[in-house]
């Protein structure tokens, strides 16, 4: 049951020591710092999770924004209630993440194609206004929900917990801290299995049917075949990998606004997929990874930091050069992000993972070609 290929053992191997290797490679590009490799484990977690449902079956949502929204006011709400402990506040985020995705999902799947996607946009768009502007006693509006040392907590306080806190609480896994370091290897862990568990779905029956539906849906439900719960399952967890995601964002940074529920968090995961490869299984971490090293590495790069690195030029050069490539970083991030995903749409439609298997196939023709040659012995 919970036993892999050894093509699959390898590649879950190897996608590990990547992870948990981050501190370590990373550091050249200048991003090996805890709160960034957080965001790289968090977001592979949603991209994986939204490759389930786009990637498998084909139905492209633009509203998984609100179930990583969810994720993240149930978590705050667990610790503001219950206890700082992170594990009652993650099954709590990913079954109420799951009700959420189950209801949007009944009524959103009664249609395909782009009815589909306006649909789920339109569920997202309500729960970001329910979220800003209607139940603030729940999220507290556009301030965030936040935590406060009057919380009843009410687990904490039958333990005697709550007796030594001085400032805010902080939460906790088994009463040891989970922030810095702690926190992005609890996040990296969370990914490995977050990536065994799509591993298991793509390579089951379950997944075999939901690449059927993706490929004919039609024929499908002509032979008989009864589509409806696959679609819906496959959306329910994809729902719950988003909000698995929302309580780690809420884990390690303990607030939760309505601005994770916004239309442009939904866009990016979508993004981080098609960057990285529909359908496969690292393309959507790669992707993920790709722009959020983008947003937080180029968007803090500045005018006076493109003078000094171009300081070589001559003036008049050096002075077109930063202009142009000023547009391109700090605020203007997106500039490069797009012009990314359109060379990537236009020449490697399938994400930069096929590039990499194109490449691969070309130098394994290549060394065919080179030892066939050699190989050929004169004739007598």
């Amino acid at each position: 049951m919970f036993s892999l290929s050894r093509k699959d053992l390898a590649a879950l191997a190897v996608f590990a020591a990547v992870v948990l290797a981050m501190p370590i490679w990373l550091a050249p590009f200048g991003a090996a710092y805890p709160g960034l490799m957080q965001k790289f484990a968090i977001y592979a977690i949603f991209a994986i999770g939204f490759n389930i449902l786009f990637g498998l079956t084909g139905y492209l949502s633009f509203g998984h924004a609100a179930f990583l929204g969810v994720g993240s006011y149930t978590t705050v709400w667990s610790f503001k209630l219950l206890t700082m402990d992170i594990m009652p506040a993650m099954v709590f985020a990913v079954i109420v993440s799951g009700l959420f995705a189950l209801l949007i999902g009944y009524f959103s799947l009664r249609r395909t194609g782009i009815y589909f996607s306006i649909l789920t946009l339109a569920f997202a768009q309500m729960s970001y206004s329910l979220a800003y502007s209607v139940l603030t006693p729940i999220t507290n509006g556009e301030t965030g929900l936040l935590l406060a040392r009057n919380d009843p907590r009410y687990i904490d306080a039958i333990f005697g917990a709550q007796a030594n806190i001085a400032g805010l609480p902080q939460p906790t896994l088994l009463g040891s801290s989970v922030s810095g370091y702690m926190g992005f290897y609890l996040c990296a862990v969370v990914l490995i299995l977050a990536f065994y568990v799509s591993q298991k779905i793509f390579a089951s029956p379950f997944g075999m049917a939901l690449r059927g539906i993706k490929s004919n849906q039609t024929r499908m439900n002509y032979t008989g075949f009864n589509t409806r719960p696959y679609t819906l399952a496959a959306f329910v967890i994809s729902g719950m990998f988003a909000g698995l995601a929302g309580a780690l964002l809420s884990i390690t940074d303990p607030l939760a606004g309505a601005e994770r529920m916004k239309w442009t968090e939904s866009g990016n995961v979508v993004l981080m997929t098609i960057l990285g490869g529909v359908g496969t299984l690292f393309g959507p971490v790669i992707g993920a990874w790709l722009i959020k090293y983008f947003e937080n590495i180029f968007s803090a790069i500045n005018t006076n930091m493109l003078n000094n690195f171009f300081s070589f030029l001559p003036d008049g050069v050096q002075g077109f050069v930063v202009t142009v490539l000023s547009k391109f970083v700090g605020e203007g991030w997106h500039l490069t992000l797009g012009l990314m995903f359109v060379l990537i749409v236009v020449f490697l439609p399938g994400g930069l993972v096929e590039g990499f298997n194109r490449f691969v196939a070309r130098l394994k023709r290549r060394k065919d070609a080179r030892d066939g040659v050699g190989s050929t012995q004169p004739a007598e």
